[in-house]
């Protein structure tokens, strides 16, 4: 058999089964969560006040904000003006690289890098926006207007404002990382931010101290609006990071980028919290940040709480912990944990409460189409990415994976559904009479991989390649996949599992999540299982990363080493969808070119989709001001979805947390002073 036609393989796709506990956000206007204004006066904690304004060394509250603070409304807070106090208790299973996050460090995850980077605009609030009126939320861009042509975008910057260590923040912070970071090709910012992130072509020049202005291709590409959000398009501190840069400096790129490590104490930040603490394998402790540029409509400096903890453990252990009342704060996305997690917080006495969302977690194998030398590949590797880039060898991947089974392998219930690639059921663009489902067949991948000569010629089970090829050796496939996470290593054993009966030999190349993440942006994989990212979800943050719209966008397929991308004819169809999505802002016709992009997806089998499902916020019960219907990931992680600067602990729940009680960021005597 030379090949199976596609209609003989294809089949209808079963609806993802009705689950009961999902909630719903209240939809309102952008205008009415926030608005930037000058208040006629301002508050802060009295110990602030009392120990360090009066003391002399701190300005006074209004002298540290700026000229017109980003102001959040009351009308808007489930619960309304908060107070001061308490700490919010994080476990998080990663480990920090350093500060330098610009410079491609992590901060270990788990929302540490949202506590302390502000970006141009913001999206995580957006599931509670109108869908007729969603656009990014202001932010560090307190405005912005496009051109009459709608090839110039002119952003605003919120005047005044200044880092957590009192330095005045402007546009010299912004070029630095678009020059110096975002242009250059020797940085890679922790997102994945490139220059095609924003579009192929765009420039950006900084117009006065508090005005940017950015010059697309392309009319009224209101998309990169989305891309300015977390974590594409969030500065650093020019001040602390422009000295130790190659280009100013005599470090190279390696020491550039490892010149915060995690034991630099009061890196300075935009966000609410400062890290003032570092134990190795144990905690980071962050304090309330006293220059922060929000406050509510009292008055009132935000954020609320005084402290942040992170807990250096397991990603399973953030969510025991959380259940258990010793965390405060966990994404359940761990499908392994559902069915305990549930069982537990039914019971009246229980701390914390769950909250699921949409089925916005989706996990796919992705293979390396990268035919021309991303990775530098030796013959064995070029082999395999041959075989990626034929369809009939694809086709053979997805119906050898008995979806069903492996949703069931992590979590019995209403809770996976079968995801054959593509776009999420259940979000805003997906439509399931476009997207074209191969059902689980062996026998007719077996008959596909016959096909493409890979017989088993020296009977050890293995097929092999055709001679002249990787000399007929064994195909042998490298697969990569995250640790820190049990669903990854669960899933990736699945696949090799459901590999076996195919007589392809899959190799687990099983790394923590920072090497794992160095691997897959460098090409060093065959093969990756992954949980897919923001684009799959909301479509309009990250759009170019859809496809490979530029040599470095792309999750699986990117340029070789000088920058060339061979594309194959549909993958070059897919990149004309994205680029006319972006450049359209009528809706009607963005959904049908979301239909043609998930036609085109799914029919070649672009990744092999695995499984989707909810995930579900654990929130101790003592906070206040926890939107309903937050999901723990949709068009940002639930850390910011909640707005953290707003939550607040009511007086009489308030617990005695706090490890720096009363002490500010670098402040004499103070916590991490310097």
């Amino acid at each position: 058999m030379l090949a199976l036609p596609a209609q003989e393989l294809t089949g209808e796709l079963p609806d993802p089964p009705e689950f009961a506990a999902q909630s719903e956000p209240i939809f309102v206007s952008v205008t009415d969560i926030l608005e930037y204004k000058a208040l006629p006066e301002y508050h802060e904690p009295e110990w602030v006040t009392s120990k360090y304004v009066d003391a002399g060394t701190l300005p006074p509250v209004a002298e540290r904000l700026p000229k017109e603070p980003l102001v959040y409304k009351a009308a808007n807070m489930p619960d309304g003006i908060g107070v001061y106090g308490d700490t919010m208790r994080h476990v998080i299973g990663g480990r920090p690289e350093g500060w330098n996050y610009v410079g491609g460090q992590s901060q270990g995850w788990g929302g540490i890098d949202i506590g302390l980077s502000e970006c141009l605009t913001r999206t995580g609030p957006l599931f509670t926006v109108k869908a007729d009126e969603i656009e990014p939320l202001p932010n560090l861009a307190k405005s912005w207007e496009w051109s009459e042509d709608g090839h110039e975008l002119t952003m605003h910057l919120i005047e005044g404002a200044k880092w957590s260590d009192g330095d005045p923040f402007d546009a010299d912070d912004i070029m630095f990382y678009w020059e110096d970071n975002v242009l250059d090709p020797n940085v890679s910012p922790l997102n994945g931010a490139t220059p095609e992130s924003f579009g192929v072509g765009t420039t950006l020049e900084a117009v006065d101290a508090y005005t940017i202005k950015w010059t697309f291709q392309e009319a009224f590409p209101t998309q990169y609006l989305y891309t300015m959000a977390y974590g594409t398009f969030c500065p650093g501190p020019s001040h602390i990071l422009k000295p130790e840069h190659p280009n100013y400096s005599d470090n190279t790129y390696e020491q550039y980028k490892n010149a915060f490590p995690p034991e630099y104490m009061n890196i300075p930040v935009m966000g609410a919290w400062v890290p003032v603490e570092y134990r190795p394998d144990d905690i980071i402790v962050m304090r309330r940040n006293p220059y922060y540029w929000k406050v509510d409509e009292a008055g009132n400096q935000l954020p609320y709480l005084n402290e942040m903890h992170y807990r250096l453990s397991t990603w399973a252990d953030r969510d025991v912990q959380a259940v258990a009342g010793s965390g405060d704060f966990s994404n359940l996305e761990q499908a392994e944990s559902y069915v305990e997690a549930l069982r537990r917080s039914a019971d009246d006495t229980a701390p914390a409460r769950l909250q699921f969302g949409a089925r916005t977690i989706g996990y796919a194998l992705q293979v390396n189409m990268s035919g021309n030398g991303w990775g530098e590949p030796d013959a064995r590797a070029q082999a395999i990415r041959e075989l990626n880039r034929d369809l009939d060898f694809r086709k053979a991947i997805t119906v050898a994976i008995d979806r069903q089974r492996l949703g069931e392998s992590l979590v019995r219930g209403p809770f996976t559904a079968i995801y054959p690639g593509g776009l999420y059921a259940g979000t805003a663009y997906y439509d399931k009479e476009s997207t074209v489902y191969y059902p689980y067949d062996l026998e007719a991948a077996n008959a596909l991989l016959d096909g493409l000569g890979l017989v088993d010629t020296d009977g050890n089970g293995v097929r092999n390649f055709p001679e002249g090829t990787a000399g007929g050796a064994d195909v042998e496939i490298t697969l990569l996949a995250n640790t820190d996470y049990a669903t990854d290593t669960n899933l990736a054993e699945g696949v090799m599992a459901m590999m076996e009966p195919l007589g392809l030999r899959v190799i687990a190349n099983f790394q923590q999540g920072n090497s794992r993440d160095d691997m897959a942006a460098s090409g060093q994989f065959d093969w990756q299982v992954v949980r897919q990212g923001a684009e799959m979800v909301s479509i309009v943050q990250n759009t170019a990363a859809l496809a490979p719209t530029g040599p470095r966008i792309h999750s699986f397929h990117r340029g070789g080493s000088d920058g060339t991308l061979d594309l194959l004819p549909f993958e070059e169809e897919l990149v004309a969808l994205v680029n006319k999505f972006v450049t359209t802002s009528d809706n009607a016709e963005r959904a049908e070119i979301m239909k043609d992009y998930q036609r085109v997806f799914t029919e070649n089998v672009y990744s092999v989709g695995l499984t989707q499902y909810p995930g579900a916020l654990i929130i101790n019960k003592r906070f206040a001001n926890i939107p309903a219907g937050a999901p723990i990931f949709m068009f940002n992680w639930a850390e910011d979805n909640i707005i953290r600067e707003r939550v607040y602990v009511p007086a009489d729940a308030q617990g005695d947390y706090e490890l720096h009680p009363e002490t500010l960021p670098g402040e004499p005597g103070g916590a991490g002073a310097v």
